[in-house]
Formats: C-alpha cells, sequence, structure tokens
C-alpha cells in the first residue's frame, strides 16, 4: 500500500467522505445510519463546531480518501467526554487506517480539554467492537432497543477510553 497521510479534514474533503460513508450506509450492518448523507449533511455534522469537536482524513498519496475519523460532543455525554466515530473504506479495513487517525484524534481530544472518549458500537459489528477494543476501549454500558432510522431495534456497547 503507498503512503498514508492523516490530516485535519476541510470543506473539500466533503464530497469523498460522503461518498465513502453512504458506500458504508448502503452495505449496512457497521453504523447506526440508514440513510444516505449529502454533503451537507456531513457538513453540519463534521464543521459544526470547531471549538468542541474536530476530524481527520486518511489520504493516499494521489489525494483518495481511505477513511476519517470525528470526535467531538454527542447526546447525554458530560462536558468532559466526546464521542468519537471511525469510518473507513470498504474492504481497506486492517491495514492501520484506523490506528492512524486515531493517533490524530486523541491529540486533538486532548487540545480540547476532553477527558475521555465514547464509542457506541453495534453488538452486531464485530469489526468496529474489536477495533475499539484494540485501542485500549473499555465497556461500560449497554444500549438496549436502539431504533435505528430504518425501523431496525440494535443493541449497542458503549466503550470508554481515558486519555
Amino acid at each position: 500500500m503507498s503512503a498514508i497521510t492523516i490530516q485535519k479534514g476541510a470543506a473539500v474533503d466533503l464530497r469523498q467522505t460522503a461518498e465513502l460513508l453512504n458506500e458504508i450506509i448502503a452495505i449496512g450492518g457497521s453504523t447506526a445510519m440508514t440513510n444516505p448523507m449529502s454533503r451537507e449533511d456531513l457538513e453540519g455534522w463534521l464543521m459544526a463546531d470547531p471549538d468542541k469537536s474536530n476530524w481527520h482524513v486518511a489520504l493516499t498519496e494521489d489525494g483518495t480518501l481511505l477513511g476519517f475519523q470525528w470526535i467531538g460532543p454527542w447526546g447525554d455525554l458530560p462536558p468532559e467526554a466526546c464521542a468519537i466515530g471511525t469510518f473507513v473504506k470498504a474492504g481497506r479495513t486492517g491495514l492501520g487506517i484506523g490506528t492512524k487517525l486515531f493517533d490524530a484524534s486523541v491529540k486533538a481530544a486532548d487540545a480540547l480539554g476532553y477527558t475521555w472518549m465514547d464509542a457506541e458500537i453495534r453488538a452486531d459489528n464485530s469489526g468496529g467492537l474489536a477495533y475499539y477494543q484494540s485501542r485500549g476501549f473499555e465497556d461500560y454500558r449497554t444500549l438496549r432497543d436502539v431504533p435505528l432510522d430504518d425501523g431496525t431495534f440494535v443493541q449497542k456497547i458503549c466503550k470508554r477510553y481515558d486519555l
């Protein structure tokens, strides 16, 4: 594999980010998202509050997006905690992309003043559970019967990582 560059996400990355995420959503089973997201939807999520959130992209030498990771406030988390979401191009997992993104996100979370991260992973997403476990996240609660936009109910495992 060619060299991977990690950099802070920007507006120029939103088109490729939407394409990557929508491919993952279409495949199903590894994200709680069930509806495709537009570039504008992603901009509203990923770039909503730069004082409390951050996102990084993983790019090849030719600028092809391989993945992205976001941290920021979410749901009922306390102010000292940020949520984290990781998305790697289908067929490209297990190649170190998530590790490089996570290293950048840990630094960003610390700089934003967070003391811990929360990852909510679908219980049927064995790859996601293994990824966060391998980063040092520990289970701290289970959410049962979480409704998705398509009406499906899933269980989520919440994992915590102390910075």
